[in-house]
C-alpha cells in the first residue's frame, strides 16, 4: 500500500472499542497503552484515544437523499469483502445510520456504501466501487 493514512479519534471506553474494532471489524492491534490503542485498519493506522469529553455535535450533509454524517471515516473495500462485512454487521445487530445500498447504479462511480457508529459514536463509512478506476471519477 502506498502512503497509508493515520487517524486519531476519541473513544469513551477502551475495552468496548478494542472489542468492536478487533473482534467485529477484524482489525489487528499495534502498539497500545492504558489510554490509547493503534489498530491496523485495512493497512491504515487508527489510534483510539480515551477521552472524558466527547464531541456531541453531529452535523450532517444531505447526500443522495440521505443525511450523511459530515464527520466520518472508513475505507474502500473490494465488493465481495464489503458484502461480507455488511452481512456480518447485520448478524451482529449493528444499527445503521444508512443501511447498505448501491449509489449511482449503472453510472460512472457506481458504489456500495453503508454508515454506522462505533460504540463511542464515531461515524464510519465503508464503500466498495464496481470499478476501482472510478473512485475519483466525476
Amino acid at each position: 500500500m502506498k502512503n497509508p493514512f493515520h487517524l486519531a479519534f476519541p473513544v469513551k471506553d477502551m475495552a468496548e472499542t478494542r472489542s468492536f474494532y478487533e473482534d467485529l471489524l477484524g482489525c489487528t492491534i499495534g502498539r497500545s497503552a492504558e489510554r490509547w490503542i493503534d489498530f491496523d485498519f485495512w493497512g491504515h493506522q487508527l489510534s483510539a484515544h480515551l477521552t472524558e469529553n466527547g464531541d456531541s455535535e453531529a452535523p450532517t450533509n444531505h447526500v443522495d437523499g440521505k443525511d450523511v454524517p459530515a464527520k466520518h471515516f472508513g475505507t474502500i473495500l473490494e465488493m465481495d469483502e464489503w458484502e461480507q462485512l455488511a452481512t456480518k454487521l447485520k448478524k451482529h445487530g449493528i444499527e445503521f445510520i444508512i443501511e447498505p445500498y448501491v449509489r449511482f447504479k449503472g453510472e460512472t462511480g457506481e458504489q456500495a456504501t453503508m454508515f454506522f457508529l462505533d460504540p463511542s459514536g464515531n461515524a464510519l463509512e465503508f464503500k466498495a466501487f464496481k470499478n476501482f478506476d472510478q473512485i475519483f471519477a466525476s
